[in-house]
């Protein structure tokens, strides 16, 4: 099966294709650098000629008001282009609980990314995943002051981005869903309880301040970002990704 991964050089991008690669597919990668550019559609003919799948991972490059264009330009030069090529599935990556925080633009984008998809001309499958436990110092940094980060207690149920990648690449290669299928950790954390166990892990003399204000995540509400039921439990636990990393 020939698959190509738009992003497929980033995080999950890159991981994707080796499993697929590894499973005997033909999965090749575009992104910027192999003459890709979503937002114009250059280089999306020569992308998807021959592909049975397309997997798109690429990501707005800000999660502020413009997110919402990129992903209307980008989805629909992706799907005009696959239905002229004729491929049979289309395959994106979003976010658990995505419709239900309001107050992220960056979320409502996505949520757009998603009706797009499943409106347009192809069979399609939404993989819906929670945080990755690779982003955990990022967040952090963004709510830093000197020695003290300032996190609010949000519920999040964090993965690692191997456990993503294992996700999409499965349901790249099945029969399209025409549905969403969620995929969490597993395991249930606050948000400033997981940087505090990220903070000792990295011996980083930083002090978390739960702060209900602070960040991004300020905006989710509840259990928003929790993994529903029926979701797809991954097996790798925090600690487990910190000792291997």
């Amino acid at each position: 099966m020939k698959i190509a991964v738009i992003g497929g050089t980033g995080l999950i991008g890159s991981q994707v294709v080796t499993r697929l690669d590894a499973a005997g597919h033909d999965a090749v990668p575009h992104s910027p650098t192999t003459g890709l550019d979503l937002i114009t559609g250059k280089g999306l003919t020569e992308a998807l000629s021959g592909a049975d799948v397309v997997v798109n991972l690429t990501n707005s490059p800000t999660f502020d008001e413009a997110s919402p264009e990129f992903f209307r330009t980008t989805m629909d030069n992706l799907l005009t282009a696959a239905s002229k090529a004729g491929v049979g599935h289309a395959v994106i990556l979003s976010i658990v609980g995505a419709e239900l925080v309001p107050g992220l633009v960056y979320y409502q984008a996505k949520v757009l990314q998603e009706n797009i998809l499943e409106a347009g001309p192809i069979p399609w499958s939404i993989v819906r995943a929670t945080q990755f436990f690779e982003f955990v110092g990022a967040i952090l940094s963004w709510t830093t002051d000197g020695d003290t980060v300032r996190l609010p207690a949000t519920p999040i149920q964090p993965m690692a981005s191997a456990d993503v990648a294992a996700a999409v690449a499965e349901v790249a290669t099945g029969a399209p869903l025409n549905a969403t299928r969620n995929v969490a950790g597993p395991e249930i954390f606050t948000l400033d309880e997981l940087a505090r166990t990220y903070l000792t892990a990295e011996h980083d003399p930083r002090t978390v301040v739960t702060d209900p204000t602070a960040g991004m995540f300020a905006a989710v509400p509840g259990n928003a970002i929790i993994a529903p039921a029926g979701a797809h439990l991954a097996t790798t636990t925090y600690r487990e990704f910190l000792t291997r990393s």
